[in-house]
């Protein structure tokens, strides 16, 4: 197994993990959706890990209600646009808010 797929399901175990042991904050959602939520958030950061085009660690991943929310820095548009549409792409995802800023 190679490095990222390695980090990536490390990654999946210790949010699952802790994502099910935490309580509902302020009435937001179900404890389903809380942990739905979470699987969304897991799935669009392995993705971006596996994506050479995404710096995994440059942007946030926030999930509420299906809805995902993107921040942090991005090299160019094309790193911004890329994690948008991969967001986009897991199942779940009802709609993604792009926070993304473009370094200068």
């Amino acid at each position: 197994m190679n490095i990222r797929n390695t980090l990536a399901v490390a990654i999946s175990a210790v949010v699952l993990l802790t994502a099910t042991g935490c309580a509902v904050s302020r009435g937001q959602e179900t404890v389903g959706a809380y942990v739905d939520d979470a699987g969304i958030t897991t799935l669009v950061k392995t993705r971006f890990i596996e994506n050479k085009q995404v710096d995994a660690a440059s942007i946030k991943v926030e999930t509420l209600n299906g809805t995902v929310m993107l921040s942090g820095f991005a090299k160019n548009s094309t790193e911004k646009m890329t994690a948008e549409n991969i967001a986009r792409g897991v199942n779940g995802v009802k709609m993604v808010k792009n926070e993304i800023a473009v370094r200068p």
